[in-house]
Protein backbone atom coordinates (compact mmCIF):
# COMPACT_ATOMS: atom_id res chain seq x y z
CA UNK A 1 0.00 0.00 0.00
CA UNK A 2 1.68 3.43 -1.40
CA UNK A 3 0.82 6.84 0.13
CA UNK A 4 -1.94 8.66 -1.18
CA UNK A 5 -1.41 11.97 -3.22
CA UNK A 6 -1.62 14.44 -0.53
CA UNK A 7 -3.24 18.21 -1.68
CA UNK A 8 -0.91 20.06 1.06
CA UNK A 9 2.31 20.66 2.68
CA UNK A 10 3.12 19.36 6.09
CA UNK A 11 3.30 22.07 8.41
CA UNK A 12 6.49 23.09 10.11
CA UNK A 13 5.90 21.03 13.60
CA UNK A 14 6.15 17.80 11.82
CA UNK A 15 9.75 17.80 10.64
CA UNK A 16 11.11 19.66 13.87
CA UNK A 17 9.32 17.17 16.05
CA UNK A 18 10.82 14.06 13.72
CA UNK A 19 13.54 14.99 11.98
CA UNK A 20 12.42 13.86 8.46
CA UNK A 21 13.09 10.88 9.78
CA UNK A 22 10.63 7.16 10.09
CA UNK A 23 8.94 7.87 13.20
CA UNK A 24 8.70 4.63 15.56
CA UNK A 25 5.81 5.17 18.10
CA UNK A 26 6.40 3.69 21.46
CA UNK A 27 3.85 3.99 23.87
CA UNK A 28 5.36 4.08 27.38
CA UNK A 29 2.00 6.31 29.03
CA UNK A 30 1.82 4.37 32.41
CA UNK A 31 5.58 3.99 32.66
CA UNK A 32 6.25 7.99 32.40
CA UNK A 33 3.36 8.69 34.58
CA UNK A 34 5.02 6.47 37.02
CA UNK A 35 8.27 8.46 37.38
CA UNK A 36 6.56 11.62 36.58
CA UNK A 37 2.97 11.99 37.55
CA UNK A 38 2.29 10.14 41.30
CA UNK A 39 0.68 6.88 39.32
CA UNK A 40 1.50 3.34 39.79
CA UNK A 41 2.91 1.78 35.90
CA UNK A 42 0.43 -1.21 35.19
CA UNK A 43 -2.21 -2.25 32.09
CA UNK A 44 -2.05 1.03 29.90
CA UNK A 45 -5.05 1.52 27.39
CA UNK A 46 -3.99 5.35 27.36
CA UNK A 47 -0.76 4.31 25.57
CA UNK A 48 -2.92 3.76 22.40
CA UNK A 49 -2.95 6.93 21.57
CA UNK A 50 0.96 6.84 21.23
CA UNK A 51 -0.24 5.11 17.45
CA UNK A 52 -1.13 8.93 16.81
CA UNK A 53 2.28 10.87 17.89
CA UNK A 54 3.22 11.56 14.38
CA UNK A 55 1.31 11.88 11.24
CA UNK A 56 2.77 8.81 9.82
CA UNK A 57 4.27 6.11 11.91
CA UNK A 58 6.40 3.65 10.51
CA UNK A 59 6.08 1.52 13.31
CA UNK A 60 4.18 1.49 16.07
CA UNK A 61 5.13 -0.40 19.65
CA UNK A 62 2.58 -0.62 22.54
CA UNK A 63 2.14 -2.21 25.85
CA UNK A 64 -1.13 -4.50 25.15
CA UNK A 65 -2.01 -6.57 22.26
CA UNK A 66 -3.70 -4.19 19.57
CA UNK A 67 -6.22 -6.19 16.99
CA UNK A 68 -5.09 -6.47 13.81
CA UNK A 69 -8.07 -4.96 11.99
CA UNK A 70 -7.72 -1.49 13.92
CA UNK A 71 -3.89 -0.51 12.43
CA UNK A 72 -5.40 -1.57 9.15
CA UNK A 73 -8.42 1.00 10.14
CA UNK A 74 -6.47 3.83 10.70
CA UNK A 75 -3.59 2.97 8.17
CA UNK A 76 -6.54 3.44 5.31
CA UNK A 77 -8.28 6.71 6.42
CA UNK A 78 -5.24 8.75 7.64
CA UNK A 79 -2.87 7.85 4.89
CA UNK A 80 -0.20 5.97 6.41
CA UNK A 81 0.67 3.10 4.19
CA UNK A 82 2.76 0.05 5.37
CA UNK A 83 2.76 0.26 9.45
CA UNK A 84 4.62 -2.28 11.42
CA UNK A 85 3.34 -2.87 14.82
CA UNK A 86 4.29 -4.62 17.72
CA UNK A 87 2.02 -4.84 20.34
CA UNK A 88 1.56 -6.72 23.71
CA UNK A 89 5.55 -6.00 25.26
CA UNK A 90 4.64 -5.12 28.48
CA UNK A 91 1.35 -5.96 30.00
CA UNK A 92 2.58 -4.22 33.17
CA UNK A 93 3.26 -1.00 31.27
CA UNK A 94 7.01 -1.39 31.71
CA UNK A 95 7.82 -0.80 27.47
CA UNK A 96 11.60 0.16 28.29
CA UNK A 97 12.07 -2.84 29.82
CA UNK A 98 10.98 -5.00 26.71
CA UNK A 99 12.75 -2.96 24.18
CA UNK A 100 15.86 -3.26 26.29
CA UNK A 101 16.23 -6.38 24.04
CA UNK A 102 14.92 -5.03 21.05
CA UNK A 103 17.36 -2.62 19.94
CA UNK A 104 16.79 -2.54 16.36
CA UNK A 105 13.64 -0.27 17.13
CA UNK A 106 15.73 2.59 18.57
CA UNK A 107 18.57 2.91 16.25
CA UNK A 108 19.79 6.09 15.36
CA UNK A 109 18.58 5.55 12.05
CA UNK A 110 14.77 6.25 13.01
CA UNK A 111 13.01 8.87 15.19
CA UNK A 112 11.95 7.36 18.02
CA UNK A 113 8.93 9.48 19.85
CA UNK A 114 7.83 8.08 23.08
CA UNK A 115 4.51 9.19 24.89
CA UNK A 116 7.18 11.15 27.33
CA UNK A 117 11.30 10.94 28.07
CA UNK A 118 11.37 9.09 30.99
CA UNK A 119 14.49 7.63 33.54
CA UNK A 120 13.80 4.11 32.13
CA UNK A 121 13.69 4.74 28.43
CA UNK A 122 16.39 6.86 28.72
CA UNK A 123 18.73 4.22 29.49
CA UNK A 124 17.86 2.75 25.91
CA UNK A 125 18.11 5.82 24.51
CA UNK A 126 19.47 8.74 26.39
CA UNK A 127 17.30 12.46 25.87
CA UNK A 128 19.36 15.50 25.26
CA UNK A 129 21.10 16.83 27.82
CA UNK A 130 18.82 18.27 30.48
CA UNK A 131 15.95 17.49 29.21
CA UNK A 132 14.81 14.72 32.36
CA UNK A 133 15.92 17.65 34.90
CA UNK A 134 13.37 19.94 32.97
CA UNK A 135 10.66 17.85 33.07
CA UNK A 136 11.11 17.04 36.63
CA UNK A 137 11.04 20.82 37.33
CA UNK A 138 8.23 21.91 35.08
CA UNK A 139 5.67 18.94 35.02
CA UNK A 140 5.58 20.08 38.98
CA UNK A 141 2.54 22.17 39.30
CA UNK A 142 4.49 23.91 41.66
CA UNK A 143 7.01 24.94 39.04
CA UNK A 144 5.27 25.26 36.43
CA UNK A 145 3.34 27.84 38.33
CA UNK A 146 6.06 29.84 39.23
CA UNK A 147 7.24 29.82 35.54
CA UNK A 148 3.51 31.37 34.40
CA UNK A 149 4.11 34.41 37.32
CA UNK A 150 7.56 35.15 35.49
CA UNK A 151 6.14 34.95 32.00
CA UNK A 152 2.71 36.63 32.62
CA UNK A 153 3.88 40.43 33.07
CA UNK A 154 4.63 39.97 29.42
CA UNK A 155 0.93 38.87 28.19
CA UNK A 156 -2.24 40.70 28.30
CA UNK A 157 -5.06 38.72 28.40
CA UNK A 158 -3.33 35.90 31.35
CA UNK A 159 -4.40 36.04 34.76
CA UNK A 160 -2.59 33.80 37.00
CA UNK A 161 -3.93 32.00 39.86
CA UNK A 162 -2.85 32.51 43.79
CA UNK A 163 -1.09 29.33 44.91
CA UNK A 164 0.84 28.11 47.84
CA UNK A 165 1.59 25.42 49.73
CA UNK A 166 0.10 23.92 52.38
CA UNK A 167 0.98 22.24 55.79
CA UNK A 168 -1.63 21.86 58.07
CA UNK A 169 -5.27 21.21 58.07
CA UNK A 170 -5.65 24.50 59.95
CA UNK A 171 -4.86 26.47 57.10
CA UNK A 172 -7.73 24.94 55.21
CA UNK A 173 -10.10 25.72 57.25
CA UNK A 174 -9.51 29.50 57.58
CA UNK A 175 -9.47 29.40 53.49
CA UNK A 176 -12.13 30.76 51.43
CA UNK A 177 -13.76 28.56 49.49
CA UNK A 178 -14.18 27.27 47.12
CA UNK A 179 -10.40 26.39 46.18
CA UNK A 180 -8.68 23.80 44.68
CA UNK A 181 -6.35 21.48 46.09
CA UNK A 182 -3.34 19.74 43.57
CA UNK A 183 -1.05 16.85 44.31
CA UNK A 184 2.30 18.78 42.77
CA UNK A 185 2.92 16.03 40.39
CA UNK A 186 -0.51 14.30 38.86
CA UNK A 187 -1.58 13.78 35.19
CA UNK A 188 -5.58 13.92 33.17
CA UNK A 189 -6.73 15.74 35.97
CA UNK A 190 -5.48 13.38 38.82
CA UNK A 191 -4.82 14.52 42.28
CA UNK A 192 -7.10 17.94 41.85
CA UNK A 193 -9.54 18.39 43.94
CA UNK A 194 -12.30 21.56 43.79
CA UNK A 195 -13.55 22.15 47.35
CA UNK A 196 -16.73 23.62 48.07
CA UNK A 197 -18.35 22.73 51.27
CA UNK A 198 -16.66 19.88 51.98
CA UNK A 199 -14.28 19.31 54.81
CA UNK A 200 -10.42 19.13 53.96
CA UNK A 201 -8.81 15.82 53.25
CA UNK A 202 -6.95 14.62 56.83
CA UNK A 203 -3.54 14.20 54.62
CA UNK A 204 -2.69 18.02 53.82
CA UNK A 205 0.95 18.25 53.93
CA UNK A 206 2.94 19.31 50.74
CA UNK A 207 -0.81 20.04 49.32
CA UNK A 208 -0.82 22.99 46.63
CA UNK A 209 -3.59 25.80 47.80
CA UNK A 210 -4.94 27.35 44.09
CA UNK A 211 -7.10 30.05 43.54
CA UNK A 212 -10.55 28.99 42.55
CA UNK A 213 -11.42 30.33 39.07
CA UNK A 214 -14.88 29.93 37.51
CA UNK A 215 -13.70 29.07 33.80
CA UNK A 216 -16.26 29.08 31.27
CA UNK A 217 -13.85 27.07 29.01
CA UNK A 218 -10.75 25.17 29.44
CA UNK A 219 -8.06 26.04 26.18
CA UNK A 220 -5.40 24.12 25.72
CA UNK A 221 -1.89 24.93 23.17
CA UNK A 222 0.45 22.68 22.04
CA UNK A 223 3.89 22.86 20.40
CA UNK A 224 7.18 21.40 19.41
CA UNK A 225 10.42 22.05 20.42
CA UNK A 226 12.96 21.14 18.10
CA UNK A 227 16.45 20.24 17.97
CA UNK A 228 17.70 23.71 17.96
CA UNK A 229 15.62 25.56 20.94
CA UNK A 230 13.15 26.70 18.35
CA UNK A 231 9.44 26.51 19.24
CA UNK A 232 6.96 25.12 16.50
CA UNK A 233 3.48 25.66 17.25
CA UNK A 234 0.91 22.59 16.49
CA UNK A 235 -2.10 24.21 17.47
CA UNK A 236 -4.85 25.41 19.94
CA UNK A 237 -8.08 23.77 21.25
CA UNK A 238 -10.85 23.58 23.54
CA UNK A 239 -10.72 20.47 26.39
CA UNK A 240 -13.64 18.43 27.20
CA UNK A 241 -13.34 18.13 31.53
CA UNK A 242 -15.59 15.99 33.47
CA UNK A 243 -15.17 17.83 36.80
CA UNK A 244 -11.31 17.95 37.13
CA UNK A 245 -10.69 14.64 34.84
CA UNK A 246 -9.98 15.52 30.62
CA UNK A 247 -12.23 13.53 28.60
CA UNK A 248 -10.96 14.82 25.33
CA UNK A 249 -10.50 17.67 22.73
CA UNK A 250 -11.73 19.95 19.98
CA UNK A 251 -9.58 20.95 17.45
CA UNK A 252 -9.40 23.14 14.50
CA UNK A 253 -10.47 26.53 13.14
CA UNK A 254 -13.09 28.19 15.00
CA UNK A 255 -12.82 25.76 18.12
CA UNK A 256 -11.81 28.68 20.57
CA UNK A 257 -12.49 32.29 20.11
CA UNK A 258 -9.23 34.14 18.23
CA UNK A 259 -8.62 36.37 20.76
CA UNK A 260 -8.43 33.59 23.11
CA UNK A 261 -6.58 31.62 20.50
CA UNK A 262 -4.08 34.12 19.85
CA UNK A 263 -3.32 34.82 23.77
CA UNK A 264 -3.08 30.63 24.31
CA UNK A 265 -0.65 30.81 21.26
CA UNK A 266 1.43 33.21 22.64
CA UNK A 267 1.66 32.84 25.99
CA UNK A 268 2.52 29.17 25.02
CA UNK A 269 4.87 29.83 22.92
CA UNK A 270 6.82 31.91 25.48
CA UNK A 271 6.50 29.06 27.92
CA UNK A 272 8.32 27.01 25.24
CA UNK A 273 10.96 29.40 24.55
CA UNK A 274 11.91 29.30 28.05
CA UNK A 275 11.58 25.63 28.69
CA UNK A 276 13.77 25.56 25.45
CA UNK A 277 16.29 27.82 27.58
CA UNK A 278 16.21 25.01 30.75
CA UNK A 279 17.24 22.51 28.12
CA UNK A 280 13.84 20.24 27.36
CA UNK A 281 13.43 19.25 23.71
CA UNK A 282 10.58 17.59 22.03
CA UNK A 283 6.54 18.06 22.66
CA UNK A 284 4.75 20.19 25.71
CA UNK A 285 1.69 21.93 26.34
CA UNK A 286 0.11 24.70 27.99
CA UNK A 287 -3.50 23.93 29.12
CA UNK A 288 -5.83 26.95 30.81
CA UNK A 289 -9.08 27.94 32.45
CA UNK A 290 -11.09 30.76 30.21
CA UNK A 291 -12.43 32.87 32.99
CA UNK A 292 -15.80 34.94 32.46
CA UNK A 293 -14.15 37.88 30.90
CA UNK A 294 -12.45 35.84 28.60
CA UNK A 295 -8.93 36.17 30.32
CA UNK A 296 -6.86 32.88 30.28
CA UNK A 297 -4.98 31.64 33.44
CA UNK A 298 -3.15 28.41 32.99
CA UNK A 299 -3.25 25.48 34.84
CA UNK A 300 -0.57 23.15 33.97
CA UNK A 301 2.65 22.38 31.41
CA UNK A 302 2.76 18.87 30.19
CA UNK A 303 6.26 17.93 28.70
CA UNK A 304 5.38 14.65 26.76
CA UNK A 305 2.70 13.76 24.10
CA UNK A 306 -0.70 14.50 25.34
CA UNK A 307 -4.22 13.51 24.66
CA UNK A 308 -4.49 16.07 22.35
CA UNK A 309 -1.53 15.46 20.36
CA UNK A 310 -3.82 12.68 18.55
CA UNK A 311 -6.66 15.02 17.39
CA UNK A 312 -3.54 17.72 16.12
CA UNK A 313 -2.04 14.56 13.69
CA UNK A 314 -5.06 13.67 12.99
CA UNK A 315 -6.28 16.64 12.04
CA UNK A 316 -2.70 17.13 10.19
CA UNK A 317 -3.09 13.49 8.11
CA UNK A 318 -6.49 14.26 7.17
CA UNK A 319 -5.62 17.93 5.98
CA UNK A 320 -3.08 16.83 3.81
CA UNK A 321 -5.03 14.15 1.90
CA UNK A 322 -8.26 16.02 2.00
CA UNK A 323 -7.23 19.49 2.15
CA UNK A 324 -7.25 22.21 5.01
CA UNK A 325 -9.69 23.02 7.49
CA UNK A 326 -10.74 19.88 9.40
CA UNK A 327 -12.31 20.13 12.76
CA UNK A 328 -11.37 17.04 14.86
CA UNK A 329 -12.50 16.09 18.50
CA UNK A 330 -11.58 12.95 20.91
CA UNK A 331 -13.18 11.51 23.17
CA UNK A 332 -11.12 9.09 24.98
CA UNK A 333 -13.08 6.92 27.49
CA UNK A 334 -16.45 6.84 25.65
CA UNK A 335 -18.88 4.12 27.60
CA UNK A 336 -19.58 0.96 24.96
CA UNK A 337 -22.46 -0.12 26.38
CA UNK A 338 -21.41 -3.63 26.49
CA UNK A 339 -18.05 -6.38 26.80
CA UNK A 340 -17.20 -6.56 22.92
CA UNK A 341 -14.33 -9.23 22.07
CA UNK A 342 -12.72 -8.25 18.81
CA UNK A 343 -15.00 -9.46 16.26
CA UNK A 344 -18.16 -8.01 17.46
CA UNK A 345 -16.05 -4.65 18.21
CA UNK A 346 -14.69 -4.34 14.51
CA UNK A 347 -18.18 -4.96 13.29
CA UNK A 348 -19.51 -2.27 15.54
CA UNK A 349 -16.90 0.25 14.31
CA UNK A 350 -17.63 -0.51 10.56
CA UNK A 351 -21.28 0.35 11.35
CA UNK A 352 -20.62 3.04 13.59
CA UNK A 353 -18.12 4.59 10.79
CA UNK A 354 -20.70 4.37 8.09
CA UNK A 355 -23.54 5.79 10.59
CA UNK A 356 -20.90 9.38 10.95
CA UNK A 357 -19.99 9.01 6.88
CA UNK A 358 -23.44 10.00 6.51
CA UNK A 359 -23.35 12.74 8.68
CA UNK A 360 -20.43 14.09 6.66
CA UNK A 361 -18.04 13.28 9.61
CA UNK A 362 -14.90 10.56 9.85
CA UNK A 363 -14.80 8.59 12.26
CA UNK A 364 -11.63 6.64 13.74
CA UNK A 365 -11.10 4.44 16.85
CA UNK A 366 -8.58 5.74 18.81
CA UNK A 367 -8.49 3.05 21.77
CA UNK A 368 -9.56 -0.32 21.32
CA UNK A 369 -8.09 -2.25 24.03
CA UNK A 370 -10.91 -1.63 26.72
CA UNK A 371 -13.71 -2.61 24.88
CA UNK A 372 -13.61 -6.28 26.96
CA UNK A 373 -13.11 -3.90 30.04
CA UNK A 374 -15.80 -4.97 33.03
CA UNK A 375 -16.71 -1.50 32.58
CA UNK A 376 -16.33 -1.37 28.78
CA UNK A 377 -14.81 2.01 26.85
CA UNK A 378 -13.99 3.18 23.30
CA UNK A 379 -11.72 5.89 22.62
CA UNK A 380 -12.03 7.85 19.31
CA UNK A 381 -11.68 10.75 16.93
CA UNK A 382 -14.46 12.28 15.06
CA UNK A 383 -13.17 14.17 12.07
CA UNK A 384 -15.72 17.07 10.08
CA UNK A 385 -15.83 20.29 7.82
CA UNK A 386 -18.24 21.85 10.69
CA UNK A 387 -19.47 21.62 14.44
CA UNK A 388 -22.46 20.65 13.88
CA UNK A 389 -21.14 17.92 12.46
CA UNK A 390 -19.46 16.60 14.82
CA UNK A 391 -21.97 17.14 17.23
CA UNK A 392 -24.50 14.94 15.19
CA UNK A 393 -21.74 12.21 14.45
CA UNK A 394 -20.98 12.30 18.71
CA UNK A 395 -25.24 11.94 18.87
CA UNK A 396 -25.14 9.34 16.61
CA UNK A 397 -22.11 7.32 18.00
CA UNK A 398 -23.09 7.18 22.06
CA UNK A 399 -26.93 6.70 20.96
CA UNK A 400 -25.37 3.03 19.24
CA UNK A 401 -23.22 2.57 22.31
CA UNK A 402 -26.20 3.17 24.38
CA UNK A 403 -28.12 0.48 21.74
CA UNK A 404 -25.75 -1.95 22.85
CA UNK A 405 -26.58 -2.10 26.14
CA UNK A 406 -29.96 -2.36 25.95
CA UNK A 407 -29.28 -5.50 23.84
CA UNK A 408 -27.30 -7.28 26.28
CA UNK A 409 -29.17 -6.63 29.33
Amino acid sequence: MGFPDRVSAEPSWVRAWTGGLPAVHVGNAAEFNAAFGGMPAGRDHYSCLAAFASPRPAHIVLPLPVPEWWVGHLAETLGWGEVRVRGGVAADGRVSAALAGLPELVSPEVAVLTWGYSPAFDRIRPAPAGVLECIRRFESKRGSHELFRELAPDHRGIRIAAQRRIATRRELRRAAMPYVLKNEYGVGGAGIQVVTTSPPPRRVRGLLLEEYIAGVADPTFDAVIAADGQVHPVGTGTMAIDGTRYQGVTVGPGTLPAGQARTAAAFGSAVGAALARHGYRGWYDVDFVADPAGLLAPTEINLRLTGPSAAFTVQTALDGLHGAGHLVRTLDCLPLGARLPSTALREHVTRLAARCRELGAILLVTIPTAAFDPVPYLGIALAARTLRELDEAERAVRTANEALGAMFV
